[in-house]
């Protein structure tokens, strides 16, 4: 009976847009490629730096590396060159100049990343009715590419779940529904509020190091369910500590990755993996500044990132 209530949940909160509903035009118009980041503009930059009160900065990145784990396939990997100089004999210039560079193998899928609003589709289907075909080409997105970012800047508010629950580090596969984000948001006195950047904190990042294959594995995460109530608050981004935001493995063994098509791929908000909310949770920092600006890489689906918050 318990697996049978869980399910008839998950297929309700998905009910609302499914495989064979039509989520498209945008409600910013049938040829939009933004999404949620029409909101950004002056309006919530001031909101946003009214928040800020002792000027402290937290980067909310993770290192990246070749030991980072991913999801899937992916890989990451730096070389570091030290072109036709290898010999004492062959600086550049009288001054007897020299440098380095670095060349960069991997995907953009690798550590803090922002998935953009090509990345998710339902039926070969992704945001605003787009399909494939319509701007994917093998060297790039032709639509929905980062290059086309603006500045984020925007009320950022953190979600403490651990705390929420109790606890310093959530155990794998705890669900965050809707009652259990509005319990949190009157627990730590936070209220979600239209355009902002919502990042959750599980402790989860414990693993990175300790244990990467449980860190991809098993993870905390937002339901469906709970993906439906921050649409209805009209975030710009929702963002977590691990590496999936939402709930691995899911309520329904046969959905696969609900709450990445009900936040990018029906209503355009972007999503933002593996956050380090380490410092904010332990300041208890529940509001601040969100900065954002990903490399304009042409045609590219996701974007490694360092966010900041400063508060």
């Amino acid at each position: 009976m318990k697996y049978f209530a869980s399910l008839v949940t998950v297929l309700l909160a998905i009910a609302a847009v499914s495989a064979d509903d039509k989520w498209w035009p945008s409600k910013w118009g049938p040829t939009d490629t933004l999404g949620s980041f029409n909101m950004l503009g002056p309006e919530l930059t001031l909101k946003a730096s009214k928040l800020v009160k002792t000027g402290k900065t937290y980067r909310l990145g993770i290192e990246t590396n070749s030991d980072t784990p991913a999801y899937g396939t992916r890989t990451f990997e730096v070389h570091v060159l030290y072109p036709n100089q290898y010999s004492h004999h062959h600086p550049i210039g009288g001054n007897k100049f020299n440098y380095f560079d670095d060349h960069v193998s991997g995907w953009m899928g690798v550590g803090s990343q922002i998935d953009g609003l090509g990345h998710a589709a339902t039926d070969g289907v992704f945001y605003n009715g787009y399909k494939a075909s319509d701007f994917a080409k093998v060297d790039g997105l032709t639509k929905m590419g980062v290059e086309d970012y603006p500045p984020v800047v925007t009320r950022g508010v953190l979600l403490d779940m651990a705390a929420c629950k109790g606890k310093e580090l959530l155990p794998a596969k705890t669900p965050y529904n809707k009652r259990d984000i509005v319990a949190c948001e009157k627990k730590l006195g936070v209220n979600i509020e239209k355009g902002d950047v919502v990042l959750f904190h599980s402790g989860w990042l414990t693993y990175l190091e300790s244990d990467p294959e449980k860190f991809i594995k098993e993870q905390p995460g937002i339901t469906a369910d709970g993906a439906n109530y921050l649409v209805e608050k009209e975030v710009m981004a929702v963002g977590s500590d691990n590496s999936a935001l939402e709930l691995i493995p899911g309520e329904d063994p046969n959905i696969l990755f609900p709450v990445h098509q009900i936040l990018i791929n029906y209503n355009g908000i972007y999503i933002l993996e593996n956050m380090d909310t380490r410092e904010l949770a332990a300041d208890k920092a529940y509001e601040f500044m969100f900065v954002l600006g990903p490399a304009r890489i042409s045609g590219a689906v996701q974007m490694i990132i360092n966010p900041i918050a400063i508060r």
